[in-house]
């Protein structure tokens, strides 16, 4: 079998939301909730963190805590260079230093990007491998290079890749007649929205551990997707995934940029097995900046012809996407799908530059296209004088494809729009945009978004009962902060009738039973239906035996307070840990989230409101009040649910204000790969957030009618705030972030037109 390149295994980690989302319609299965009109005790409540005091304590193991007897310290050497043909590199010198154990070749071929993997160091200490990088010598030849979006798409502008040009279509789509529908409409606009390119900021930057036990390899690693790094390393070191274990307790943030394989985690696998010792490698900040992914940008051209009574007649979009060295994001969903529209019509590229590879980040691609599509949507609607709230009750629909396809599964969406709109106050709008007065200018706006959020097939489960009382819940997923050990034991507690402090999880291995990769929302509605499958069979195999125990028939059992008890007889009852002291062993039930039933859409929705300020004079702008309604079927911890909503409007509250990956043209590299100058939202720039649901379940999507979560609430959290913004001075600032400067620009602009 031929040796992959490593750079290209991790690309394949990119695709993985394309393949989901692509999928979403094809899984066959009997997978209607039996839970629908099911009352449940922990189910659905605020429940706190099983976890938490060991979280803000400090006593969580984080993957930068741990410390192996004899573990060395790993350092990457990057190129200066945005573009390079590597001439020669000498390693002998950085070898010869005292304390250092190893020093490795990292790269094939040219540099593509400034901050790519050259070489590899392990050494005693951090100070003696950041010498051995210093001490590295290589040659290089720089090339022609491009890091600017405008620039690479000019004509004769330096070729990013030799087989593919640097602008290329990825995605071309239509339905209806666009043209005849422009034809049939009162008024036709046509806009264009820019969005700039966002890193990932977590709070905890990469980092893997390797150790080598003579052919078995075990990696800790900060990761969203332990079966993935498993399968994608072995392929990279040609070894079978079974001689590979992946854990991941607890991580600090990876928002995307941990789905899959990563550069340091292949080095420190290369270094332990060059020293035979175990091996960590951590980025820096600045690693973190250049390379381990980014939201691309983009460029939305819109076309919209709408009648006067506010029927959309006519949708297109010409997007321009660009992923650095990787391909961009599609973010032509949301026009695809949310409005009603019979003729719609999208041309998507990619724009190719010499920059650190993009990685999908929270929603990828609709982040960015519901911040263009939202904000067309406002400005049609101001074209014909009707209120965006009824514009779009107006061309609401029940089937995607923007109502030409298939129904949906379920949708709140309307049900969104009413909640939130009462929330906000939307009355107090101004009824005209910008009619406000003074320098201290209020606006109220709104903005809508879909995701995908049904889980992954296949998922699987155990449940494991032990004679001495003991439960535990295990299943090979990860928890990245959201809750997921706390939501696995609430499900597990709900169905034996215990509480969430009694159950044991154990998550976080990939010698665990399967689960897919943390990110797209899968987890919940992956994990948690498999966890139900496997706690029912757990609970009817106790219930045969306290049948026995009771005298009655196993289906008048219910399990209740710790108790297994006849129905409608609760003296008639026996404790739980008795029953299961009649155990011999221990012993396992398995379950596995079913598919999901052919014909139907499966989506997730959410509606988001808010109320902002613009100060005139300075540009300012200050997020009042952000009022959040999301459609998720079945929220499985209420307390979890709305942390996932506020931090999803944080970062979209910061990517609407502040961030935006600057480059230099003459030296290709990124001026701000730090948080100094990476502007990032504070504790100071946080609004009032109310976070709401529909919580209605959905009877087909799993067992347990719930939708995944983690993605819907950061979708339409920029479009919300711009919307409001618009609102509030009666001008679209059509290019995120809204900068200070931004703003003033765009006053100035209309002061002028007047």
């Amino acid at each position: 079998m031929e040796k992959k390149d490593s750079r290209y295994a991790m690309e394949d980690s990119n695709l993985w939301y394309e393949t989901y989302a692509s999928d979403q319609t094809q899984h066959s299965s009997e997978a209607l909730s039996s839970d629908s009109d099911k009352k449940f005790k922990l189910i659905g409540k605020h429940i706190k963190r099983i976890d938490g005091k060991k979280i803000v304590t400090g006593k969580a193991p984080f993957t930068q805590d741990i410390k192996l007897k004899g573990m060395l310290i790993g350092k990457i050497l990057r190129s200066p260079h945005a573009k390079a043909e590597v001439l020669s590199i000498k390693l002998d010198v950085a070898k010869s230093l005292s304390g250092v154990k190893a020093a490795i070749l990292m790269i094939r071929g040219n540099i593509q990007y400034a901050g790519q993997m050259v070489a590899a160091v392990a050494a005693v200490d951090e100070k003696t491998a950041d010498k051995a990088l210093e001490l590295i010598k290589v040659e290089y030849k720089p090339m022609p290079f491009v890091v600017i979006e405008e620039k690479a798409r000019e004509e004769g502008s330096p070729q990013v890749h030799d087989k593919r040009p640097n602008v290329e279509q990825r995605r071309g789509y239509s339905r209806g007649d666009v043209e005849a529908g422009f034809g049939k409409a009162d008024v036709v606009i046509e806009r264009t929205y820019k969005t700039a390119v966002e890193i990932h900021q977590t709070a905890e930057t990469h980092v893997s551990i390797a150790k080598w036990q003579g052919e078995r390899l075990t990696i800790w690693d900060s990761t969203q997707a332990i079966h993935s790094v498993r399968d994608q390393l072995a392929e990279v070191l040609q070894i079978p995934a079974s001689r590979i274990k992946v854990i991941k307790q607890y991580m600090g943030g990876g928002f995307g940029s941990k789905l899959g394989l990563n550069e340091q985690t292949v080095a420190a696998s290369m270094l332990a097995k060059e020293t035979n010792r175990p091996v960590k490698v951590m980025l820096t900040r600045k690693a973190n900046s250049l390379c381990v992914g980014n939201r691309p940008s983009t460029f939305q051209t819109y076309k919209g012809g709408v009648k006067k009574d506010g029927t959309i007649t006519a949708l297109s979009l010409l997007s321009h996407t660009s992923g650095g060295i990787r391909g961009g994001d599609r973010s032509s969903e949301p026009m695809i799908d949310v409005h009603k529209c019979e003729n719609a019509k999208v041309e998507d590229y990619n724009i190719y530059m010499n920059t650190g590879p993009s990685k999908p980040t929270r929603a990828p691609g609709l982040v960015q296209g519901t911040f263009g599509l939202e904000g067309f949507i406002e400005e049609l609607a101001n074209e014909i004088g009707m209120d965006p709230l009824e514009f779009r009750k107006k061309n609401y629909t029940t089937k995607n494809r923007g109502g030409t396809g298939i129904p949906y599964s379920s949708k709140g969406l309307d049900k969104a729009y009413e909640i939130g709109a009462k929330q906000i106050g939307w009355h107090k709008r101004n009824k005209v945009p910008g009619e406000g007065k003074g320098r201290i200018r209020r606006g109220i706006g709104m903005a809508a978004g879909i995701w995908w959020g049904a889980g992954s097939p296949g998922t699987l489960a155990d449940v494991k009962l032990h004679p001495d009382g003991s439960v535990e819940a295990v299943c090979g997923t990860q928890d990245i902060g959201c809750g997921t050990r706390t939501h696995m034991a609430i499900v597990t507690a709900e169905t034996l009738g215990l509480e969430p402090k009694d159950i044991t999880v154990k998550l976080g291995n990939s010698d665990y039973p399967w689960a897919p990769l943390s990110g797209g929302s899968l987890t919940t509605p992956s994990v948690a239906p498999a966890l139900r499958d496997a706690a029912l069979k757990a609970a009817e195999h106790l219930k045969g035996m306290a049948a026995s125990k009771l005298k009655v028939s196993a289906s008048s059992i219910v399990c209740e307070n710790f108790t297994f008890q006849e129905k409608g007889n609760p003296k008639n009852a026996t404790p739980f840990k008795e029953v299961l002291g009649d155990l011999s062993h221990e012993i396992v039930f398995h379950g596995e989230r079913k598919g999901l039933p052919e014909g139907y859409a499966y989506n997730t929705f959410g509606a988001h409101f808010a109320e902002v300020e613009v100060d005139t004079m300075t540009g300012m702008i200050k997020v009042i009040k952000v009022v959040a309604v999301h459609d998720s079927g079945r929220i499985i911890n209420k307390l979890t649910a709305e942390s996932q909503v506020i931090g999803g409007i944080t970062q979209g509250l910061s990517t609407a204000l502040f961030e935006q990956r600057i480059m230099d043209n003459e030296t290709g590299r990124m001026v701000n790969p730090n948080l100094r100058d990476y502007k990032i939202a504070t504790s100071m720039d946080i609004p009032e957030i109310v976070p709401l649901f529909v919580d209605s379940v959905d009877p087909r999507i799993n067992i347990l009618g719930t939708k995944g979560l983690g993605e819907p609430p950061r979708i339409p959290a920029s479009a919300v705030i711009a919307n409001s913004v618009y609102n509030a001075i009666g001008i679209h600032i059509r290019e995120i972030p809204m900068t200070p400067d931004k703003v003033l620009q765009a006053l100035k602009e209309k002061e002028v037109a007047r």
